[in-house]
């Protein structure tokens, strides 16, 4: 399981033509998630924990020292997190779940970070307001 997590002022997702968002955070933390073949509940506890658990909001020195708190969490299904791109242009996803597998995983770790979601499988637009040049990538 792959997380790319960044820290925001606010962020949001919409399935379209919607015009309202179906998921909306402020400041916090806007987490893509990506399920492999691989992965069961074991790997969505870790990892739902680990993005709890991060210190990367700032303490009253200003360093990133404090974690998520009260802040939200935004998380975003994103098989492309899988995609592979070593040969060639087209990248090959041969790693990432398939839908009937990693749906219960997204769900698993949305429901365990106490994140708000996007819609498993549909085509999002996703508006972010980066806090900072904080972006990590997480595995477990």
């Amino acid at each position: 399981m792959r997380a790319l997590v960044q820290r925001v002022s606010r962020a949001s997702v919409r399935v379209a033509p919607a015009p309202e968002p179906v998921g909306a955070i402020g400041p916090g933390l806007l987490v893509l998630l990506g399920v492999s073949r691989e992965d069961g509940p074991r790997q969505a506890e870790r990892l739902a924990a680990k993005v709890r658990a991060l210190r990367v909001f700032p303490d009253r020195e200003g360093n990133m020292n404090e974690a998520l708190g009260d802040r939200e969490i935004l998380c975003i299904s994103q098989f492309t997190l899988y995609g592979d791109a070593r040969r060639g242009n087209r990248p090959s996803f041969v790693a990432a779940a398939p839908g009937a597998q990693a749906e219960p995983l997204y769900e698993l770790f949305c429901e365990l970070a106490d994140a708000q979601r996007g819609i498993f499988g549909a085509h999002m637009e996703v508006e972010l307001v980066n806090d900072g040049p904080v972006t990590l990538l997480l595995e477990a």
